[in-house]
């Protein structure tokens, strides 16, 4: 069964939310719990397997980035067992339920690891941030709390790996003026 469709069982706790507040925030975290553990090891495969001139540079971004995935998992998963919840992270239950399409195992190139590292982290921002919300007009602060500090560190991660794709200002000058001079 898949976080999705898991017949969730709530244990007793003292949090002062209701149960039908607690599982839906539960709910969340779970799906949030499925894509970070899709994310990570979707990061860990450009990792291991990124090839080329910035091989170096990006093996290492890689695996920071991985890390810090790794520690968000955690984070959320002890949130859903702090609300009563179970925690559903294995490998099927985050394959089921991510909202990531799968990673291309036909690249090579690091521009192209970075691409599509670029496509995953984009959707897992923006789920972030409708989780913030969601938690928020639940009236979880904590979880939204939990949630945006995740988001920050996403969208800086996001923002590097655009940053390898984007052209330099250099680069855009020489290239507009190598256009403008045909």
């Amino acid at each position: 069964m898949t976080a999705n469709n898991h017949k969730q069982h709530l244990y007793p706790t003292r949090i002062d939310m209701s149960a039908a507040t607690r599982s839906q925030v539960v709910g969340l975290l779970n799906a949030t719990l499925a894509t970070t553990l899709d994310l990570k090891t979707q990061v860990k495969q450009a990792h291991w397997n990124v090839k080329g001139m910035d091989f170096y540079q990006l093996h290492l971004l890689f695996d920071e980035m991985a890390t810090e995935l790794e520690e968000y998992v955690d984070t959320v998963a002890e949130r859903v067992t702090a609300l009563g919840g179970l925690a559903v992270g294995t490998a099927r239950t985050a394959a089921a339920d991510s909202i990531l399409p799968e990673f291309p195992f036909d690249i090579l190139d690091g521009k192209e690891y970075v691409t599509a590292l670029a496509d995953r982290y984009a959707p897992y921002a923006q789920h972030l941030r409708v989780a913030i919300n969601k938690t928020g007009e639940l009236g979880d602060a904590d979880t939204a709390d939990l949630y945006t500090e995740i988001s920050r560190t996403i969208d800086k991660r996001l923002w590097f790996l655009e940053a390898h794709l984007q052209a330099s200002a250099t680069t855009a000058t020489a290239a507009a003026e190598k256009v403008a001079v045909k």
